[in-house]
């Protein structure tokens, strides 16, 4: 069996594309890979998190290392750990995906996620220990055993040290007076975000904190923030947040209900970084799929703006290269370089929240919603997924001809870009352009294109 890693760790669903024997090759792959002495896992609120962690627990021990069990914490919470004890950190979840899913992702020691080199060593333990398993062998020679064991630990401290770091970023500042409506995703934010927020003095109505196993992303969440929207408008809250299931990104709602992505929450905070000083170099990194009015926004502050391949560890290492400040996806993903080595949701709804009190939104002299509008106007985006029975890696080579003629018709006031995705069987065609017709009409072009070659292979 060949195991590999897409663009955040392993993904699929649990029993099947995520085994525990999968989970038992990772972790002994997390010590091998890094000669790793403790290993720390944590884990968001899916039924299929405990049996994964065991079985990842078991092959840590295996090799001879400790397992940490952090329990279900937010992603970045591990990451957290992973940066400040020098420890190899391993995250059960399937992110914003259907509690049917499952995925495990690796931290490096230090915090970061993991190179490409890296990325290979550690497929290559998984296939040597899958592959032994298959053949009832050894795993390796000179495996530990008896007393050379590791050891099973529990952590129960990691949630709450993490939520003090992320109530320390605003540097004493508080939110008194501020309404806030919380959504987190039944997810992992369920224990820690309404207190981190209650605790700067947020006026915070809680919704979707009640995990069962099975609801975590139902209907909620940064990936259905319908019922924040309208809480945010019955409520009269000043800002909403929502998000997902392991709690590495944000998205916001204003207080017109309106929705708030990553590119916009980008486009206030890189603004606001810059003039307090704190965007290194003027700069942000995103992915292709940031919108084009937010590089118009950049442009007209005379901030540049570096893109990457979407996924946010092509971001981290654009950002690491440059030791750069801010960075993120539309997605909500967004990394504050100087103050974690991850996207993190919570760190990026307290930065946010503690911007628009800066601002004056308490005060009544700026909403978010006009802070928002501000910052950044949205081209239209129409993003449509294309359904393919094999993958596609070569798609956009393939239809290069295709793309040019319709990115020319659009010209400089739009743009069209196509890619396999690097989780899910699809191709993603997306466009911007003026007006939500033409935008559309260009997707329709290229959808057809890829309809048509998926037919013809």
């Amino acid at each position: 069996m060949t195991v590999r890693f897409g663009t955040d760790g392993v993904r699929g669903l649990a029993g099947r594309d995520l085994t525990p024997e999968i989970a038992t090759a990772i972790g002994r792959a997390a010590v091998r890979a890094f000669g790793a002495r403790r290993v720390v896992i944590g884990r968001d609120t899916r039924r299929s998190g405990p049996l994964l962690e065991a079985a990842l627990a078991a092959g840590v021990c295996a090799e001879g290392a400790d397992a940490v069990l952090a329990g279900v914490v937010p992603t970045p919470a591990v990451a957290f750990a992973a940066e400040r004890d020098g420890v190899v950190g391993v995250v059960i979840s399937a992110s914003h995906n259907a509690f049917a899913d499952n995925g495990i992702k690796l931290f490096a020691p230090g915090g970061l996620k993991l190179t490409d080199d890296q990325q290979h060593a550690v497929e290559a333990v998984i296939a040597a220990a899958l592959d032994a398993v298959a053949t009832a062998g050894t795993p390796y020679e000179g495996v530990p055993v008896g007393a050379d064991v590791g050891s099973l630990l529990a952590d129960v401290t990691l949630a709450e040290e993490y939520a003090a770091s992320i109530e320390g970023v605003t540097e004493g500042r508080r939110l008194d007076g501020l309404r806030v409506v919380v959504d987190c995703a039944n997810g992992a934010a369920s224990a820690v975000a309404p207190d981190v927020l209650a605790d700067l003095g947020a006026e915070v109505t809680v919704l979707f904190a009640e995990p069962d196993g099975t609801n975590i992303n139902d209907g909620c969440g940064s990936t259905h923030p319908e019922v924040l929207q309208g809480a945010v408008l019955e409520t009269g809250a000043h800002l909403g947040l929502a998000f997902d299931g392991d709690a590495d990104r944000l998205l916001a709602v204003d207080e017109r209900g309106r929705l708030v992505d990553g590119d916009q929450i980008m486009a206030l905070c890189a603004t606001d970084l810059r003039d307090r000083g704190r965007l290194t170099d003027d700069t942000v990194v995103v992915t292709v799929m940031s919108n084009l009015g937010f590089r118009q926004a950049m442009g007209r502050e005379g901030i540049t703006v570096i893109e990457t391949a979407v996924g946010d560890r092509h971001v981290l290492a654009a950002m690491a290269e440059g030791d750069l400040s801010l960075g993120g996806e539309q997605s909500g993903h967004l990394v504050f370089g100087d103050l974690g080595t991850t996207g993190d949701g919570l760190l990026s709804a307290v930065v946010l929240a503690d911007l628009v009190v800066r601002e004056g939104v308490l005060g009544g002299e700026v909403t978010v919603g006009a802070m928002v509008d501000a910052a950044m106007t949205k081209l239209p985006q129409v993003l449509r997924n294309v359904a393919v029975d094999a993958p596609m890696p070569d798609v956009a080579d393939r239809l290069a001809d295709e793309i040019d003629r319709v990115g020319a018709e659009l010209g400089d006031e739009g743009r069209v870009l196509l890619r396999p995705s690097g989780t899910e069987p699809v191709v993603r065609v997306m466009a911007e352009a003026p007006t939500e017709d033409a935008a559309a009409a260009a997707v329709d072009r290229l959808v057809a294109a890829v309809e048509a070659l998926r037919t013809s292979a």
